[in-house]
């Protein structure tokens, strides 16, 4: 079985030190792919997406190793362009290796990307982006095709903000010929890092964290290293693990100046927080204000990835809260789970009505990432015993997140089995 046992009741306390941050350090290994040497990256988090893409980077010819957690990126010899559909339907974000194939191999093939079942998430943008440096596309039932001789600059416009979308524009506009101007780009922490790694490498990018970024193309990059930067959606699952216990915990190394939105909405429901000396203080014994209207929107505003495990905290809080999703169509997936567990949450399309009150423990299913971190903070609330089953999803984003709770006092045991295992082969 893939399952975690927790016994919930009991208030969080203590410190803890958060893993790397999973959405910096994807875009940063398929950035990697842009110079034929080694690249490395600091304290990497060891979770199942990242293990995934270094799957993929083997495919393709590059060499990987890892030194404790230093995840080493050897790319002189990954001269592929082709990526399975065995690797792709793994992991929405493998859409992202594109540009950089493509920039350095002239073609590239990928399966159609897969990933959490939480919405739509098309490639539309991708695709766009790719067409606007140059590229030729062919798109079969199953696969990607790209091709062009040299990317050169462009100017783009997104429609609308989308990270990946701006991810890739960055990632093809290094390399290209002549200048790129970006538009309306997504502002969000993980493009920052981004920026900065591939100026680390040589680069020459303006304006990361702008919605205008400039990119002046280079024909080489060099190696580097890249520490990186402490997950802000782990910082944040932890927070709303405290809060749904009414605990009182520390965040050793919490990114601070990322999770601005969301410690506002904790500070509404009554929790209190410092940072000091690089630490973030959250005491959530006083958690006890619904919050009246929420919505989800892009960074600055309230991360969509947060929602799922604000929803367990608010199924904690007494009074109604009303929730709005604006990113993910079926980012409420997890709603018939936690009633499981007695929370009275109604969802009317976008919207979902929490009415707080009591939980108690029972055997529930994680279908998606975010979705079952959720369900671990509402067993942690609950009165009495859980069961959280298809614990793989979880193990996609957090690194050791049974363990990092039991450090907080919570009642935790876990039953890896094969199943977080078996599709990797390293």
């Amino acid at each position: 079985m893939d399952e975690i046992h927790v016994i919930g009741g009991k208030c969080l306390h203590g410190n803890i030190t958060v893993q790397g941050s999973k959405n910096t350090v994807l875009p940063l290994m398929s950035g990697a792919l842009l110079y034929r040497g080694i690249s490395v990256l600091k304290a990497c988090p060891r979770i199942t997406d990242v293990f995934y893409m270094e799957e993929i980077l083997r495919a393709l010819g590059a060499e990987t190793w890892w030194e404790d957690h230093d995840l080493y990126l050897d790319c002189t010899h990954a001269d592929g362009s082709h990526v399975p559909e065995t690797y792709s339907g793994r992991m929405r974000s493998s859409i992202i290796l594109l540009g950089p194939i493509l920039a350095r191999n002239q073609r590239a093939e990928i399966g159609y990307p897969g990933g959490c079942v939480i919405g739509k998430r098309p490639v539309d943008l991708h695709l766009y982006v790719l067409r606007c440096f140059g590229a030729e596309i062919k798109e079969e039932a199953k696969k990607i095709m790209v091709s062009c001789k040299k990317l050169c600059g462009t100017e783009i416009v997104f429609s609308k903000k989308s990270v990946g979308a701006t991810e890739q524009a960055i990632l093809c506009a290094a390399l290209s010929k002549g200048t790129t101007t970006l538009r309306n780009c997504a502002r969000e922490p993980e493009i920052v890092w981004l920026c900065r790694f591939l100026n680390a490498m040589g680069a020459k990018i303006e304006g990361a964290g702008e919605e205008c970024i400039c990119i002046e193309g280079t024909e080489k990059l060099c190696g580097t290293k890249m520490q990186i930067p402490a997950d802000r959606i782990v910082t944040g699952t932890y927070l709303c693990a405290a809060a749904a216990t009414r605990g009182r915990i520390v965040i050793e190394n919490a990114p601070e100046g990322e999770l601005d939105a969301f410690l506002q909405v904790y500070r509404k429901m009554g929790g209190q927080y410092e940072w000091n000396s690089g630490k973030l203080i959250a005491d959530g014994s006083q958690v006890r204000f619904s919050l009246p209207f929420l919505e989800t929107e892009v960074y600055p505003g309230f991360p969509t990835d947060l929602q799922s495990p604000l929803l367990a905290v608010l199924a904690t809080v007494p009074g109604k809260s009303i929730i709005k999703e604006n990113i993910f169509e079926n980012r409420f997936k997890v709603c018939n789970e936690l009633c499981k567990m007695g929370a009275d949450i109604r969802v009317d399309g976008n919207t979902a009505v929490v009415c707080g009150g009591r939980l108690h423990g029972n055997c529930v299913y994680a279908e998606e990432l975010r979705g079952g971190a959720a369900l671990l903070v509402a067993a942690l609330a609950a009165e009495g015993s859980s069961v959280i089953r298809g614990c793989s999803f979880i193990r996609r984003g957090y690194e050791d997140i049974g363990g990092d709770l039991k450090k907080l006092g919570g009642l935790i045991t876990e039953d890896i089995g094969t199943v977080f295992y078996e599709n990797i082969q390293l």
